[in-house]
């Protein structure tokens, strides 16, 4: 075999525009392997028309697919916000985290604002991210150096704002000298909630 028949193998063949039936086996795949919201749904039908074309007369069917799709419960916005939701929250994201995701997965207002989380869970989430990041009690000793010591909690309210959590909350989160004292802070929320 000649290098240049190994070449020409190795060429990517350029795919087939799709078609119809293309385009609704390429949703099903996609919903049977991802859980999704119907604007991740159509945002990936639409880059793969992109991609490969369009074989038919007359616009794509994307919106009817989407549709028929979320009539039918392969697609639901609800339980994949809540998903998302709660899994960024166990993380120790913060409400602003979490409302940028359910944004950018194109859930819609009104279930973004019922996904939002109340006080208790923001709570829970930061102290989760000092847990995880060994911040405040959960870490060693503070440095002795004033100095070190302001550049470390510094450095960690920082990393606390960029997680999506409020400034007062993490302030105080960072003062909290025992793991106690941040547990009462958390069941102290959920008792109003």
């Amino acid at each position: 075999m000649s290098d240049a028949d190994a070449t020409s193998r190795r060429r990517k063949r350029t795919p087939k525009p799709l078609d119809a039936g293309r385009l609704e086996e390429l949703a099903l795949a996609y919903v049977a392997r991802f859980s999704t919201s119907a604007g991740k749904l159509r945002a990936y039908l639409k880059r793969k028309l992109r991609e490969r074309g369009w074989d038919e007369d007359g616009e794509p069917p994307v919106e009817q697919l989407v549709t028929r799709f979320v009539e039918k419960g392969y697609v639901d916005d609800a339980a994949y916000g809540r998903a998302k939701a709660q899994g960024l929250l166990a993380r120790g994201y913060g409400g602003r985290r979490v409302e940028q995701a359910l944004r950018a997965a194109e859930i819609g207002e009104e279930v973004r604002s019922k996904l939002a989380p109340d006080e208790a869970e923001r709570r829970a989430a930061i102290v989760a991210l000092m847990r995880r990041r060994r911040f405040g009690p959960y870490g060693g000793p503070p440095p002795p150096d004033a100095e070190a010591a302001h550049k470390l909690r510094e450095k960690r309210l920082a990393a606390l704002l960029r997680a999506g959590h409020d400034f007062d909350a993490a302030r105080r989160v960072l003062e909290a000298a025992t793991i106690e004292e941040l547990e009462e802070w958390v069941a102290e929320a959920a008792e109003y909630d």
